[in-house]
């Protein structure tokens, strides 16, 4: 594998990992139906997909701030936020992940993964696995 690949690939698994970690926080953070789909090869827009359902606009909105503190902590600072208009689909923009935050009826209407059902799906709990709780002593 020449120097290139190789970087290109270190790139990529650094990106998965960060997905992988947004999608850990989405559900340490009570949301549902946590899907992490790898575009790559699929979408010029981004590497991957992080999709979620949350109980709530106020947690959503909760979700994506968090988010956006793990991203600028990680070297991955959001670019953009995008909300409709009854705050029910949040999409955070980290140029090379982009994060779908979806009150369950939006999520089902707009059926992202169905959509982009050629897409990979990546086992983001193996790779940010829960966090053991600290014992007390």
């Amino acid at each position: 594998m020449s120097p290139v690949n190789r970087q290109e690939k270190s790139d990529l698994d650094r990106r998965r990992l960060f997905a992988s970690t947004l999608a850990r926080l989405a559900a340490d953070s009570k949301c549902s139906d946590i899907v992490v789909l790898e575009m790559v090869g699929l979408s010029q827009v981004c590497d991957f997909f992080v999709i979620a359902s949350g109980t709530s606009s106020r947690q959503m909105r909760s979700v994506a701030d968090a988010m956006d503190e793990l991203g600028e902590g990680q070297g991955f600072p959001r670019w953009r936020l995008s909300r409709d208009g009854g705050s029910s689909w949040i999409l955070a923009d980290f140029v090379h992940i982009v994060v779908h935050l979806f009150e369950p009826g939006q999520r089902s209407y707009y059926d992202i993964e169905g959509l982009w059902g050629d897409a990979r799906r990546v086992d983001w709990s193996s790779l940010a696995p829960a966090r053991k709780p600290v014992a007390n002593s």
